[in-house]
């Protein structure tokens, strides 16, 4: 439902009552209705988020949880470090630790950590086709350490509630993980958040000394890595992981084919708002799954949006001046991405009049603009350009060039020359 307040008050359904809403609005001057949102019950929904969900979902009285977590890898595997799956004892698990090779290994110890209630770290070695033990044959050529933590609904410090509680925060922050040395401090964790505010239950001064320095620089590198420390006699493994917010598409234009873009970017997990200046392109029935429609005039647009780091932009409305003045007000974010649909030459005119006024695009600007948007895959149909948008628009925060994977020079994950270590580089 949504509520509209002017001199009255209106309330419409939007799934049944569209039609009239529109009546409404054109019965009133525009510039009353210059910006207009409203928020769709959609959750965004990565690996991460799904798990929290569906733990949230479960009937914790009748059922046992755990948490598995890939939080070191040496060589070859299908997942980097910060995998997760969660594991119920009934043998349903979601989200995953590798191909399918050791989630059946996985559920015993599972089992065995919610009987026991206490964390375990499981070393899986890949490297032996011949070991058939763990049901492990397809030669990932590997060694996987994965963490297992009992989930207890009871204790709020448990490591789904920790979870959620990051992800409210809706921004980057650096986590260290125990997961070898003592055995008391296994699963013990460290936060350090953008503001360089820190939360820990280690309760182990000379190790969260060492780990707050870190920690920091990890929200600069931006890679998650597993690394050993060494305090007085005692030595500790631990993942120092980043944790990002999901990455947030705003699309500039709701035409037809902007829903399968929205469609695509949602299930990847992605945060999607689409905007329009046309109240008729933004039907929620055209754009089930979206996290917010905006109705919003190009004048107000950097009012409305908060366009950040972890923002990707999308000019697509077929409108040439539309986009021309949504891009100029675009130049003034930090979004890493700026998508522009069309032609080569419709932008080359954007760039003409912009010389005309005095505006000229900085090597930063011609790094986070493309136009025409998307990988070249030959895309023609909506779904297909969707798809190619998608995929570059993931490339440019993975820092990918998004070629083809049988001519990259190394291997799939990014790995330490030295150590064989796969460490997760996050997005931009």
């Amino acid at each position: 439902m949504i509520h509209v307040t002017f001199d009255s008050s209106y309330s419409f359904d939007f799934r049944n009552d569209w039609f009239d809403f529109r009546c409404f609005l054109r019965s009133y001057s525009y510039s009353f209705v210059s910006v207009l949102k409203w928020n769709l019950d959609n959750s965004t929904m990565n690996e991460l988020h799904t798990i929290c969900e569906t733990y949230r979902n479960l009937d914790l009285g009748k059922q046992n949880v755990a948490l598995a977590t890939v939080v070191q890898v040496r060589g070859s595997s299908y997942r980097s470090p910060g995998a997760r799956m969660l594991i119920i004892d009934d043998g349903r698990w979601f989200g995953s630790i590798s191909g399918g090779c050791l989630e059946g290994d996985a559920l015993r110890k599972a089992r065995q950590v919610m009987r026991e209630k206490t964390p375990l770290c499981v070393t899986y070695d890949t490297r032996d086709d011949e070991n058939k033990s763990l049901g492990i044959n397809l030669g990932c050529n590997g060694v996987i350490d994965v963490l297992f933590e009992a989930v207890d609904p009871d204790d709020m410090a448990n490591p789904i509630h920790f979870f959620e509680q990051l992800i409210n925060l809706q921004q980057e922050v650096a986590v260290a993980t125990i997961f070898s040395g003592n055995e008391a401090f296994l699963g013990k964790k460290m936060v350090v958040k953008q503001t360089f505010a820190i939360d820990e239950n280690i309760q182990y001064p000379d190790l969260c000394f060492q780990l707050e320095k870190d920690l920091i620089e990890l929200l600069g590198t931006k890679k998650s890595r597993a690394q050993q420390y060494t305090v007085g006699e005692e030595t500790f493994d631990i993942f120092l992981e980043l944790i990002q917010p999901p990455i947030r598409l705003l699309i500039f234009g709701g035409g037809f084919d902007a829903r399968p873009l929205s469609q695509l970017a949602k299930n990847l997990g992605w945060n999607v708002t689409v905007t329009d200046e046309c109240v008729a392109h933004i039907a929620p029935v055209f754009f089930p799954q979206a996290d917010t429609l905006s109705l919003c005039h190009r004048e107000f647009v950097d009012q409305e949006f908060v366009v950040q780091s972890n923002t990707a932009c999308v000019l697509m409305s077929h409108n040439y001046e539309y986009d021309r003045d949504i891009l100029k007000k675009l130049l003034k974010t930090t979004t890493p991405y700026i998508g522009i649909l069309g032609p080569k030459k419709r932008f080359e005119k954007m760039i003409a009049e912009f010389t005309d006024q005095g505006i000229y695009f900085s090597d930063k600007d011609w790094d986070r603009i493309h136009a025409p948007i998307g990988l070249d895959i030959g895309a023609e149909t909506p779904y297909e350009i969707a798809v190619a948008i998608t995929a570059e628009v993931m490339g440019r925060f993975t820092r990918r060039q998004a070629g083809f994977l049988k001519l990259r020079q190394g291997p799939i994950h990014h790995r330490d020359t030295q150590s064989d270590q796969v460490f997760k580089e996050a997005t931009l």
